[in-house]
């Protein structure tokens, strides 16, 4: 019997980036569903945060998929994060945060986390995460949390140079102070690669890849 994964997104541009992380790295003989839903962020945005609308919208989706037939449920923006407690009563299969992985993988490496985003909706999701998780396991940790001013905007303005130079500058700042530096958006992990390797001094770790690898962890278990 043919296993599915199901994706909620706020960004349809990344069905394509998820697409293509679970070809490589899932099996042969899991569908991928796509659910891209972007008056979410669009509201989140408009809003400057969650609201019961934003939560009951997410949740009406993780049904959707676990009725599709979905074995395991992939929210993949970090700014509705939180709204995945709030589905997990609602259906009987797993509903993930795409950040957890990246997490907890911060805090393997140190206690000194930097987190950067481009839009304080994403910052703060992911700030708190950290310093839930950490509580979690019992380890101090410090964020150093890091909104890349104007970056946003230029995005929207259609400058994409702007953009990434806002986000690199900001990323080569939290470099400089932290353990390993995070990145909120998966938007902004095409700006790492423009930062030569020896100014790499700590990891800098982005969420899609580590949550579809725990995606198949998972797929072991159920």
């Amino acid at each position: 019997m043919t296993r599915k994964i199901a994706f909620i997104h706020t960004v349809p541009s990344l069905v394509g980036l998820f697409n293509d992380l679970s070809k490589e790295l899932l099996p042969s003989d899991v569908e991928v569903l796509h659910i891209a839903d972007e008056l979410l962020l669009k509201v989140v945005l408009a809003q400057g945060g969650l609201s019961p609308f934003i939560f009951r919208r997410v949740v009406e989706h993780a049904v959707a998929a676990a009725e599709g037939g979905a074995s395991l449920v992939q929210v993949t923006c970090s700014s509705i994060s939180p709204c995945v407690e709030a589905a997990r009563p609602f259906v009987s299969v797993p509903v993930f945060k795409v950040d957890e992985p990246m997490v907890n993988a911060a805090l393997a490496i140190g206690s000194r986390i930097g987190v950067a985003a481009t839009v304080p909706t994403t910052l703060k999701p992911t700030a708190e995460l950290v310093h839930r998780q950490a509580e979690l396991i019992g380890q101090q940790a410090s964020v150093d949390a890091r909104l890349c001013e104007g970056a946003f905007q230029a995005l929207l303005a259609g400058d994409g140079e702007m953009h990434d130079r806002l986000v690199r500058a900001c990323l080569q700042e939290l470099l400089e102070r932290n353990d390993v530096v995070l990145l909120a958006q998966a938007s902004m992990a095409r700006v790492v690669a423009t930062i030569p390797a020896e100014e790499r001094k700590v990891p800098i770790l982005s969420s899609p890849r580590l949550a579809v690898e725990r995606l198949r962890q998972a797929l072991e278990e159920v």
